[in-house]
């Protein structure tokens, strides 16, 4: 098959190595692409926002399958014209996406399907919004409605924390349009985890669990980011609790967007939190976690592109996918001053390349090529080192010593990824 990822982060780059590696492949395209993603697919200088031009580039090159990497590329609506030439896809549709593209969405959804996620209100003006938090009380987490690159949520521990946050959104526009309507919601206790579900419209496929550190600082401190690290598996995830999130989450998702006339297909990934009483929802992705994508490619035995494909052709009825019993982790390095204002354009240096080191992979984030050829960052997340190991401790070790390898003073990373694992 001529097969074309769209994206250019750590994500992005997994699922190129990943899809590389299958004996369905004849030829792979990455739009945009990065530095490290070139090692694995010819990358083509389309933006992921550019929906005329890969469509343009699907027909001239006779693309067969396309595999949508970002948030933002689903819900514009790519898979949808895809759809209108013919083209199959990887992911939903763009009423499906809604379920990410619109946290407002989302909880009503759930509201309506009965599905556990925590009590919530809606706002477009400020003083409604003060009002709902002070009556909720603090700790108490402010969203931006729409999409704004994992960084659209705060977590206030005053009642003054959520006004500032209130109106950095609503009146100071700090995210634009997808601020434009907040969420409020209650504060859940518990542990966070990170569930995915391959999805056809009709039947979900349960993946490796994994769990990731969406806070910047170590001890889980500090703003949200996109993700500075992750783990696969969860221990949090057991048996009993994984069972109980099928049925009680995403299957009601499942039968409940089929109902609404919007069936899913793609990744269905469910952010919970998990505590004594069970699981709640705390939000949905409909496309593959990063830095979690990372972590299940590097456990997933199987090969990844029939399982994609299935779930467009909706037969993922029976299929089933393998995976190591070995764990995996990933740590991010990040440009100084990330999540808020950073700079690119600094050189890295890498002592050796990833195949020196067993069990490991380098996976680019946002990086790029100068005119001498040199490795340079290009964004705020930049590199992913992950690693296998007999268990998650070993993993750490692993991944923790080709970290020290990489010459990059002006990033940073943290060195407690996987700590709650670890320590218990």
């Amino acid at each position: 098959m001529r097969v074309l990822v769209i994206g250019n982060g750590g994500r992005e780059h997994a699922l190129c190595w990943a899809i590389a590696g299958s004996p369905l492949v004849t030829r792979l395209w990455c739009a945009p692409g990065n530095a490290g993603i070139a090692e694995e697919a010819e990358c083509v200088a389309l933006a992921s926002d550019d929906i005329s031009g890969l469509i343009s580039f699907v027909k001239e090159n006779a693309v067969e399958f396309v595999v949508i990497g970002p948030e933002a590329t689903l819900v514009a609506g790519l898979g949808d014209n895809l759809q209108d030439i013919g083209v199959k896809y990887f992911g939903p549709n763009q009423a499906a996406a809604n379920l990410e593209g619109s946290k407002g969405f989302m909880k009503d959804f759930c509201a309506r399907h009965n599905i556990p996620t925590a009590a919530y209100g809606r706002f477009k003006d400020a003083a409604s919004a003060r009002n709902f938090a002070n009556s909720l009380g603090a700790p108490i987490v402010v969203k931006a409605d729409g999409l704004a690159a994992g960084k659209g949520v705060v977590i206030a521990d005053t009642i003054k924390e959520a006004n500032s946050a209130i109106e950095e959104m609503l009146e100071q526009g700090l995210f634009g349009k997808a601020g434009s309507e907040i969420i409020i919601e209650e504060f859940l206790q518990g542990e966070e985890a990170s569930f995915f579900a391959l999805c056809d419209g009709k039947t979900a496929l349960p993946l490796a669990s994994a769990q990731d550190h969406k806070r910047v600082g170590e001890g889980d401190t500090g703003p949200n980011t996109g993700g500075m690290g992750a783990y696969s598996p969860a221990p949090i995830v057991s048996e009993k609790i994984a069972i109980r999130i099928m049925s009680e989450i995403i299957e009601p998702t499942m039968k409940g967007m089929a109902s609404e006339g919007t069936p899913f297909k793609g990744i269905l990934y469910a952010g919970l939190m998990i505590n004594e009483g069970g699981a709640k929802l705390l939000e949905y992705n409909v496309r593959f976690g990063d830095p979690e994508c990372q972590a299940l490619m590097m456990r997933l035995k199987s090969d990844i592109l029939p399982a994609l494909i299935a779930s467009h052709d909706g037969v993922l009825d029976g299929f089933d996918l393998r995976w190591y019993e070995e764990a995996a982790m990933i740590v991010v390095m990040a440009a100084k001053g990330y999540p808020r204002s950073y700079k690119g354009g600094s050189v890295i240096k890498m002592a050796y390349p990833s195949a020196h080191y067993d069990n490991v992979k380098i996976f680019h984030a946002g990086t790029l090529r100068n005119g001498n050829g040199d490795l340079v960052a290009n964004g705020g997340r930049v590199l992913g080192v992950a690693a296998m190991g007999d268990d998650i401790a070993a993993a750490h070790k692993n991944a923790y010593q080709a970290l020290d390898d990489i010459e990059w003073p002006e990033g940073f990373f943290r060195r407690d990824i996987g700590w709650r694992v670890i320590k218990n």
